[in-house]
């Protein structure tokens, strides 16, 4: 059986046996009082075997006190400290020993403590985007997931699909109160992306802290905030384990190597964190298995481990540098068909745009981007990864049978 993976998105029997009605009566009734089951008679009088119980104490008792009196009492008289065995015992201290911890759980953290440290940090993110429906035309599409505060600037992080296609986006505080965010940058290929509070008036609740998943063992703590099915279950907090590291997982046509833990990660939790015990961020949580046919699927979930994220921290930073047109790559075989040569053909010019300011048209073909050729959208998101805003590129596009050269200014 196929087990599908899905973005974010027990009943215990135990079986009795009873006594039937007719064997009811077989069954004696036992009273609650407690009955010594002892059929001998009481005897009088003291027996031998009494006596040499007593003896016995008797000398036990005397070699405890003689024990104790030469340990603790007979040390602190001096008629005993110039004897040999008090240079042996005398300089005897009790010592207590505390409890053992192993290193990890020194520092850890309760679940509640936890939540108070990083459940402020811990945000909605509301999106709402355009889609075609086909015979239904356009229609607006909203979305809600997670996502957690990273410095005191307002930068938040959460995964990519998250975020795919938002027109707009909201942020929403622990508390409830929402604000406006913006997408700073995105990793579609490693599921990442960067939002920033928009409102210099909105106060940053808290931040996270960022640890080591390079670090994790299987089997350690961890616990999972967010905001699963919707609003209304904001600040959901769930508890479980790392289950396994660095297993490969495909997603939407890529394979990605993730944590996996039996945390509850349910559909609105995308883009929240994992913690580990002692309220670090570890992970990102990303998908989870779910019950496909006769098959169910419980405790499956799966989280970016945090150092990929970090990684990709500087890089995603820096905003996204638009050109402002949609287009689609002309490779070899299309470039003999439609007598044209190979790069990006220009198919929409979006209006008020800086291509649209810098003359580019739709139907050119984009040849070269800032001096390097162009044959997919890599070769000029590489150029952008290396400029910044206000850059001036220098594009060649293919038009009407001819060159041309056009100076285009990089732009949010």
């Amino acid at each position: 059986m196929k087990e599908e993976l899905n973005m974010d998105n027990n009943f215990d029997e135990r079986e009795y046996s009873t006594v039937s009605q007719n064997n009811r009566d077989t069954i004696p009734e036992v009273s609650n009082k407690i009955v010594l089951a002892n059929n001998r008679r009481r005897g009088s009088g003291f027996s031998g075997k009494f006596v040499i119980l007593i003896v016995i104490i008797c000398v036990l008792c005397s070699s405890i006190l003689g024990s104790l009196f030469t340990l603790y009492i007979a040390p602190n008289f001096s008629f005993f400290q110039g004897t040999p065995l008090y240079s042996q015992i005398g300089g005897y201290k009790t010592q207590y020993v505390g409890p053992t911890y192993f290193e990890d759980e020194k520092d850890s953290l309760t679940v509640t403590e936890i939540v108070n440290r990083v459940g402020p940090a811990v945000v909605g993110v509301s999106t709402k985007s355009i889609v075609d429906r086909g015979f239904f035309g356009l229609q607006q599409q909203e979305g809600i997931g997670s996502g957690f505060i990273i410095n005191e600037e307002g930068h938040i992080l959460t995964n990519y699909h998250v975020i795919e296609g938002a027109q707009t986006v909201k942020i929403i505080f622990y508390d409830g109160t929402e604000t406006d965010g913006k997408v700073i940058n995105y990793d579609e290929l490693n599921d990442i992306a960067l939002i920033k509070l928009t409102d210099s008036t909105v106060t940053v609740p808290a931040t996270v802290s960022l640890g080591d998943s390079d670090e994790l063992l299987v089997g350690e703590s961890v616990v999972a905030i967010g905001s699963p099915l919707g609003k209304e279950f904001i600040g959901t907090t769930t508890k479980g384990i790392v289950s396994a590291l660095d297993r490969d997982v495909p997603i939407n046509g890529k394979t990605l190597k993730l944590l996996q833990t039996d945390t509850a990660i349910n559909p609105g939790n995308s883009g929240g964190p994992l913690i580990n015990s002692r309220g670090e961020v570890i992970g990102i949580n990303t998908a989870k298995y779910d019950n496909t046919g006769t098959t169910s699927v419980e405790g499956i979930g799966f989280a970016i481990p945090i150092n990929q994220a970090k990684q990709k921290l500087d890089e995603l930073s820096k905003p996204i540098l638009r050109i402002g047109i949609r287009g689609r790559v002309i490779d070899q075989s299309m470039s003999s068909n439609l007598n044209l040569p190979e790069g990006i053909y220009v198919v929409e010019v979006e209006s008020f745009s800086n291509a649209e300011k810098a003359g580019i048209k739709s139907g050119d073909v984009i040849l070269k981007f800032g001096g390097n050729d162009v044959k997919t959208f890599d070769d000029i998101n590489s150029v952008k990864a290396n400029h910044n805003v206000g850059d001036t590129i220098k594009v060649v596009v293919y038009r009407n049978g001819s060159n041309q050269e056009i100076d285009l200014v990089l732009n949010e």
